[in-house]
């Protein structure tokens, strides 16, 4: 059911790869509440992944862009104004990689380079992005940026790797930039902890189906899916939460507020 909570609103979608990304679900829920959008990835996210089926569905460009290029931001936001008729009104930021994982490097074996290009890539992008919006004018007074993130910013999960202190980077470009973009244009900026989910990209980390489990029991509600985290994050896009800013908002069902719960003594 749709409330048209986004209705006339332009906005941009970073990171789908495939029905199981968050993103993906995110950008249908969007153009299914009345946005305009286009989509992004990586170009090699373009061969191997389903975007452009994505695109023909929703009616949106898919426009490539690899998020350490500042040519290819240039592009993507000038290409999408030109698209969608003038400036956005939301950006979503779904962009996680790290070779260290990708390769099970353990944590206390990792290849710097790789680690840089994990920081590159999963959180400095996103201050690259917002510096590029702000210097282009391509948002709009009163607009709405999220990334997705993850509880391991703040706790230790130790197969999660240096993802974890992209994370915790990641949150605080948020609370950083959200101040000035704040200031400047009334944007705001918060980030999505949402709850483990079964994502190509999650899928990934070892040990993950077992956290998952866990997870599920620790929680009172359960695991957030990602189409409640989609529903969550439309309406952070909306003018309904207009004075949400420099938050991280926790998407996980309660996970990031117990202790101990006794269903997980059964596992």
């Amino acid at each position: 059911m749709s409330n048209n909570l986004l209705a006339n609103k332009k906005g941009i979608i970073f990171g789908a790869l495939d029905e199981k990304s968050i993103a993906w679900k995110i950008a249908e829920r969007c153009v299914a509440e009345g946005a305009q959008i286009t989509l992004t990835n990586a170009p090699v996210a373009l061969r191997f992944g389903k975007i452009k089926e994505l695109g023909e569905k929703l009616n949106a460009t898919v426009i490539p862009a690899d998020v350490t290029s500042q040519e290819d931001l240039d592009n993507l936001f000038t290409q999408s104004m030109d698209i969608l008729g003038g400036k956005v009104d939301f950006v979503l930021h779904s962009i996680g990689m790290s070779l260290n994982v990708r390769k099970k490097r353990t944590y206390t074996n990792i290849k710097y380079d790789w680690m840089q290009k994990t920081f590159d890539i999963s959180a400095i992008s996103f201050h690259r992005m917002m510096q590029t919006m702000l210097k282009m004018d391509a948002i709009n007074d009163w607009g709405s940026i999220l990334a997705l993130t993850y509880i391991a910013a703040q706790r230790t999960f130790p197969d999660y790797s240096e993802m974890a202190e992209s994370k915790a980077l990641l949150e605080s470009f948020a609370r950083s930039f959200g101040y000035h973009f704040g200031t400047l244009k009334k944007v705001r900026v918060n980030t999505v902890s949402q709850s483990p989910t079964m994502t190509t990209a999650g899928s990934g980390v070892k040990g993950f189906d077992e956290f998952f489990g866990y997870a599920d029991k620790m929680s009172p509600l359960g695991n957030a899916s990602a189409d409640t985290c989609a529903d969550y994050c439309v309406t952070l896009f909306s003018d309904y939460t207009k004075m949400v800013t420099m938050q991280n908002l926790y998407h996980d069902g309660g996970f990031s507020k117990m202790g101990m719960n006794p269903a997980v003594l059964d596992l």
